[in-house]
């Protein structure tokens, strides 16, 4: 069987399609040997509203804590992910209560206020040595607008992508714009990006072993899936909604259905990740000021983030959250079950998900509620830190820069780094 290209593409009528690393991309002198290890990955996800800190942080420290209400949502990877408190960057107080978001992958102080410069973020420090490794450097998400927390050396914001269908018009078909608009238009008609490839994809596949052709498999399961995702989600968009006997509340809008979009980005990062298009890729969950799409819930989203403990509304907000995390557990879920190099995608993969928002109800950014899965380290703990004198948010950056294999000692207002 000889070498396939790392950089495989099946083609066909102007597109192409990137395939997963598979067994046989190996150099023939390693064939037999240990395989060669995944390269490392980095997703990062900031709930910009806050996350409820008593149903996320364990009352106990270690590997023997009881989960809370949140973290038990994500029990099936409960030794595939660390949770931490008592850490924040430090003085993040700005010119308004939400800046610092601006700030959560740069640790910059004084976020917005006057003078202020923000420097770069731990994904665009490690473009800088990675990114030549793959056809995109990083990429940069929003649910909900072009907002984004990824910052140039430069300290100018990298603009977020928000639409999944021109993200996976971009990742995934290549070829003139007149090329792409008709794949995308042979979509909608039912015809999969796999049937312009069939004949090439038939052909790559009689070369490869019985691993490689399970791995593509699922691969090309995936990517149908996805079309059929991003398919249903136009569809519902060009509908008609149904009339009601009421005046529609202004806080309402088109763009309400929150876990809707977060799932659709959900679902396009293991497909990016397995073809190794980026290893860098940020999601940002975008606060926003009207009713989320969910059963139970019938205030806005920043409303209901400052509940003034109200119990009503932090019923509420539990809903959408515990919606947040749900999703954020069907991501683990499929990087866990993707496979590379003999292992999961997500053993390579780390995923920080967390808030720049300890307590949102008061705009408080200490204590941030953070956790951290995958990426090869010792899981299934959390690390208590002390809730008044926290541990600088970039000592953990500089561990995940280290697992990238970026040369570092330091970064932003880091102090060390953890152990983990």
């Amino acid at each position: 069987m000889s070498t396939l290209s790392r950089r495989l593409f099946l083609r066909s009528s102007g597109i192409s399609m990137a395939l997963p690393f598979l067994d046989a991309m190996l150099p023939r002198r390693m064939m037999g040997a240990a395989a060669t290890p995944a390269p490392k990955r980095l997703v990062t996800v900031c709930s910009s509203l806050g996350i409820y800190g008593p149903d996320f942080f364990p009352k106990d420290a270690g590997e023997n804590y009881t989960a809370s209400p949140y973290l038990e949502l994500l029990k099936d990877h409960r030794k595939q992910f660390t949770v931490f408190s008592g850490m924040s960057h430090p003085d993040q107080n700005g010119r308004d209560g939400h800046a610092s978001e601006m700030t959560w992958l740069t640790s910059a102080r004084h976020p917005g206020m006057g003078g202020f410069r923000n420097t770069i973020s731990i994904d665009q420090l490690a473009a800088e040595t990675l990114g030549a490794e793959t056809r995109y450097p990083s990429l940069v998400l929003n649910t909900g607008g072009g907002n984004s927390q990824s910052y140039s050396r430069a300290g100018v914001m990298l603009q977020a992508d928000s639409h999944p269908s021109k993200i996976f018009a971009k990742f995934f078909l290549n070829g003139t714009q007149g090329e792409i608009f008709n794949q995308m238009r042979q979509l909608r008609e039912g015809r999969s990006i796999m049937d312009a490839v069939r004949e090439e994809a038939a052909r790559v596949q009689r070369r490869l072993g019985a691993a490689d052709k399970d791995k593509l498999d699922e691969y090309f399961t995936s990517v149908r899936e996805m079309e059929q995702r991003l398919i249903k989600a136009e569809e519902w968009a060009k509908k008609p909604k149904p009339q009601v006997g009421m005046k529609q509340p202004q806080d309402i809008t088109d763009e309400k259905d929150l876990i809707g979009r977060i799932n659709l980005m959900f679902e396009l990062i293991p497909l990016i990740l397995q073809t190794d298009s980026t290893r860098l890729i940020t999601v940002m969950i975008q606060g926003r000021g009207d009713v989320p799409k969910i059963d139970g819930v019938s205030q806005d989203h920043h409303n209901l983030s400052h509940h003034g403990q109200d119990p009503e509304k932090i019923a509420q907000l539990r809903l959408v959250e515990r919606a947040e995390i749900s999703a954020l557990n069907g991501l683990l879920t499929k990087l866990n079950g993707a496979q590379e190099a003999g292992k999961s995608l997500l053993d390579s993969t780390m995923v920080l998900f967390g808030s720049n928002l300890g307590n949102a109800n008061s705009h408080d950014w200490h204590n941030l509620p953070m956790m951290l899965a995958g990426g090869g380290f010792k899981h299934g703990q959390h690390i208590a830190g002390d809730p008044k004198n926290n541990t600088p948010m970039s000592n953990l950056f500089v561990k995940l820069l280290q697992n990238l294999g970026v040369p570092t000692e330091s970064f932003g207002t880091s102090t060390g780094t953890l152990s983990i």
